[in-house]
């Protein structure tokens, strides 16, 4: 019985996804991208589940499209699930946070995985790349539209144009990557820093990310609809039971009790 090409262990409240095709350096392939869109789908349902971990098995973290599946005519696509997107998600609207523990190359559509992370966790010989010119494409999973969001418009540019990889030193010193630690410490860091998140008030967590997100894809911090949402992020939590466990902890000096309600 074939193995799953990815896997879904839950570690307290949080879900480490990993991606399960070593052998192809967990190369994107329609089962792939099926496993991953689940385990998120899954990750945003159950309500114990509170930050998603990303990484691959083996030495890469994902090297991109699977080649050979592409040339076969087989679709990468997760079947009945096209609005996930790549690799099950590109496009996928998850709630809640997801870290990217980038434990080796992450190539093409891997690159494209972190760059739509929340977070990301890269070891220290891990590298990320955008190699599509060399092969007479370009990065159509969203690279070329996260990254110039993300990094100065040359640096974007010639990460598209040269097709180069960047070093973790260089992901970390523009910003693409949170932290860079030894390759072995990578899944221990990744996990210290989703128990961190995972500790605070679910609710608050998953308005949070929300609102990073639709304010850095505005034009300005004068964006009415920005403002707008957030006061309605702000209303609906004040008036959570989380909100007045918040208080009442903060008060009685003791460590909350979320219910994320």
């Amino acid at each position: 019985m074939a193995e799953p090409a990815a896997t879904l262990e839950k570690r307290g409240c949080v879900a480490l996804i990993t991606l399960n095709r070593p052998a192809a350096m967990n190369a994107v392939n329609g089962a792939l991208s099926a496993a991953v869109g689940e385990a998120l789908a899954e990750l945003d349902a159950d309500d114990d589940l509170r930050v998603g971990i990303i990484t691959g098995r083996g030495r890469a973290f994902c090297a991109g499209a699977d080649l050979k599946a592409l040339g076969a005519g087989e679709d990468l696509m997760a079947e009945g699930h096209p609005e996930w997107g790549f690799a099950g998600f590109i496009d996928h609207d998850v709630r809640k946070p997801v870290i990217a523990a980038v434990n080796g190359i992450a190539l093409g559509g891997g690159a494209e995985i972190v760059l739509r992370s929340d977070l990301a966790v890269m070891g220290d010989e891990a590298s990320l790349g955008l190699p599509e010119v060399a092969r007479g494409f370009f990065a159509a999973a969203g690279g070329l539209i996260m990254l110039p969001r993300q990094v100065p418009a040359k640096i974007a540019m010639e990460a598209a144009l040269s097709g180069q990889p960047i070093s973790a030193a260089d992901a970390l010193r523009w910003g693409l990557v949170n932290r860079v630690v030894p390759t072995t410490d990578v899944l221990d860091v990744a996990l210290a820093l989703a128990a961190t998140i995972g500790a605070h008030a679910p609710l608050a967590v998953m308005a949070s990310k929300r609102l990073v997100q639709r304010s850095s894809g505005s034009g300005s911090d004068w964006d009415a609809a920005v403002w707008q949402l957030n006061s309605e992020l702000a209303a609906d939590l004040i008036g959570s039971d989380d909100a007045r466990e918040g208080m009442t902890a903060f008060a009685e000096k003791r460590p909350p009790r979320w219910t994320g309600k």
